[in-house]
């Protein structure tokens, strides 16, 4: 099989499931909200009609304001990323790091987790540096993302611990009442370590060739990885590191107003809600699509809003981000990064020509 006709079949396969998802939820919200509506005496229900309403009564300059937070994350996060690449000893341009971001979460509406090789082989033709080397500041990036949620995940707890504390010990079980979260993380860090430890027999276990150029992969990883102890300013990327995630937090909260049924809530409840929706993120549909729906609306109703309200807000909030942010800048990162690329090659052919000259 080859690889364009996988990427092909990966694409329908997860797209399907966040299709599945999202319809399973929809078709019990329906036959709930019907069975009510008719309960009721009302003789005109239509769940896509109140689904529409509630569109219709959504506040959009908080939605507008939700949106740049997005794109300030997205700045910080180029930010932090160009003093990855300088520790390297690499002089790169911001708008290059900014929208490879924005291309790759663009790649991701289509294809999870396609995104962040699509930034770094798009980065790494602009700038001309070698692919595992970007790929290994990446893959920093997005471990100092997975840090930074386990702190938020422990601070919510901390915050709201009878309320997110109740529902992992109602859910997070295996047959049998025994917790799955030890287990889990025992068997992964069992995995890891020797994958760590053994990684050079593994390789050396490949034909030749093969063998070859994945070690230099992996020696550019590890070179990216190590590049955070040669940071010019660790203050500076520590505070990008937390800005970032403030932002993604400030999103959710602040599209709490955008919309009535959800405007009342409180800081802790946007932070449980952000958590849900991260964890929902995480899942490989495509921008997590039914997986993050899912997971709001089950935080959302620890508060007691209702499913319909939810299902509704968790579009809200889905729209204005993976769709409307990551699409429109992902189609301008398409245009922009030829062009500027292409201008910025052809001042520098014409400098040369006049250094020479000269």
């Amino acid at each position: 099989m080859n690889k364009t006709l996988r990427s092909i079949l990966q694409f329908l396969f997860f797209l399907a499931l966040g299709v599945a998802i999202i319809t399973y939820i929809y078709t019990n919200l329906e036959s709930a909200y019907l069975e009510d509506c008719m309960q009721s005496g009302n003789t005109d229900c239509s769940f896509s009609g109140k689904i529409l309403d509630d569109f219709k009564k959504v506040n959009v300059w908080w939605i507008g304001l939700v949106m740049i937070m997005f794109m300030l994350s997205n700045w910080s996060r180029a930010t932090r990323w160009i003093m990855l690449i300088e520790a390297l000893g690499y002089k790169v341009r911001k708008a290059n790091a900014f929208f490879t971001i924005m291309l790759g979460y663009f790649a991701n509406m289509g294809l999870p987790r396609m995104g962040e090789f699509i930034r770094a082989g798009s980065f790494a033709r602009y700038e001309k540096i070698p692919v595992d080397r970007v790929m290994g500041t990446i893959v920093t990036d997005r471990l100092f993302d997975v840090f930074s949620l386990l702190i938020i995940i422990m601070l919510a707890l901390i915050l709201e611990f009878d309320m997110f504390g109740g529902f992992l010990a109602e859910n997070a079980v295996i047959p049998g009442g025994a917790s799955l979260g030890p287990w889990l993380i025992g068997i992964v860090a069992v995995i890891g370590l020797l994958s760590i430890y053994y990684h050079r027999k593994l390789i050396a276990l490949l034909p030749g060739t093969l063998s070859e150029k994945v070690q230099a992969i992996v020696d550019g990883v590890k070179e990216g990885i190590l590049s955070v102890k040669k940071l010019r300013s660790p203050g500076a990327f520590l505070f990008h590191s937390a800005f970032i995630w403030l932002l993604y937090y400030l999103m959710t909260y602040l599209c709490f107003f955008s919309f009535p049924p959800t405007s009342h809530l409180s800081m802790t409840a946007g932070l449980i809600v952000f958590v849900f929706g991260s964890l929902g993120m995480v899942i490989p549909t495509p921008g997590g699509l039914g997986s993050y729906h899912y997971l709001v609306m089950v935080a959302l109703g620890l508060y007691g809003i209702s499913d319909t309200d939810s299902f509704s807000f968790a579009f809200i909030l889905y729209l204005s981000i993976a769709v409307l942010c990551n699409v429109i800048f992902g189609v301008i990162a398409l245009l922009f990064l030829p062009l500027h690329n292409r201008h910025h090659q052809d001042n520098t052919e014409n400098g040369s020509i006049v250094t020479d000259q000269g």
